[in-house]
């Protein structure tokens, strides 16, 4: 019995032994981890804090335009990159793009930081912008006219938009309008998705069958061409900011769709010609506002590059 409990003790020993010897082994790798966790992140602070020196020292009323970088037929494929950039382009505004913080401090896209401030959400910048450098391309129009931009607006980015694009193809598109080396934002935007999904049963437009999702963006567009009719733009003779949302939407659709679930639908809209003044609308924008358009392909939105 000794010598059993002698060998039962020594294998007891070399048991601790190795779990001792595994422990420290294992601290090692767990503390050269956590040095190169902890070098990553004050290298990213270090990285971030001379791009906020950069941004600040940009020049007065010089806006950052923080956004997700070109598509690959686009030169941003976010609508309201487009959107924000058509803006400032329309208004004159001095500007840079930057796509190495593409999300603001909420998680939005655009933001945009100008003399040392930051602020999110592309309305909200363009009526900041409006007030801020005077720029005002909706006092032509009347109170009732105001009213048709301000819900045409709200059509196009809430109802046309999201029922499409985030729910149904929002996968798809991720991989297709931002190209391969954007898959990791593609990615966590795709992880993100279930939450849109559930939020868009919750609202209503995800609890109808798929014809009747797909008879929506019929509707508004037919409502979008019979009102702009033979006009060169949404309210007249001259651009205003409704413009802006509408073009930075109708661009995608133009040009980053086509292969998507989404874009076979549209075909009927766009290639087919069913509403051509929307067509010919998209053009028009694109070469008033976008001349660079090549040059941006081409760049990739370089970070340096002023607009």
């Amino acid at each position: 019995m000794i010598g059993v409990a002698q060998v039962a003790s020594n294998q007891s020993k070399r048991n601790i032994s190795r779990w001792v010897e595994r422990l420290s082994t294992e601290g090692k790798f767990q503390t050269g981890a956590i040095v190169i966790a902890v070098a990553a992140m004050i290298l990213d602070l270090i990285r971030r804090r001379q791009r906020r020196l950069e941004w600040a020292n940009a020049g007065r009323d010089v806006v950052i335009l923080h956004g997700i970088g070109r598509g690959l037929y686009i030169p941003s494929a976010s609508p309201y990159v487009m959107k924000l950039a058509t803006y400032l382009r329309m208004a004159n505004i001095e500007h840079k793009m930057d796509i190495t913080e593409p999300l603001g401090p909420t998680g939005k896209s655009p933001w945009i930081t100008i003399n040392g401030q930051s602020m999110e959400d592309s309305q909200v910048i363009m009526d900041f912008l409006g007030s801020h450098f005077n720029k005002d391309f909706s006092s032509h129009l009347n109170d009732e006219q105001k009213a048709v931009a301000w819900l045409f607006a709200v059509m196009v980015e809430e109802h046309l938009a999201r029922h499409r694009r985030w729910i149904r193809d929002g996968h798809q598109l991720g991989l297709m309008d931002i190209g391969l080396c954007r898959y990791l934002l593609s990615w966590s935007a795709a992880m993100r998705m279930s939450w849109k999904q559930e939020l868009m049963m919750a609202q209503g437009i995800g609890r109808h069958a798929h014809p009747e999702i797909e008879s929506f963006p019929r509707r508004n567009f037919r409502a979008l061409s019979n009102y702009l009719g033979n006009k060169p733009f949404l309210m007249g003779d001259e651009p205003c900011e409704v413009d802006c949302s509408l073009f930075g939407w109708l661009v995608q659709i133009k040009y980053n769709y086509p292969g998507s679930r989404y874009g076979t639908l549209l075909k009927q809209v766009m290639v087919l010609y069913d509403y051509p003044n929307l067509g010919a609308y998209v053009t028009r924008m694109k070469e008033l506002f976008w001349p660079d358009w090549d040059d941006c392909l081409s760049q990739h939105f370089i970070n340096d590059e002023i607009d």
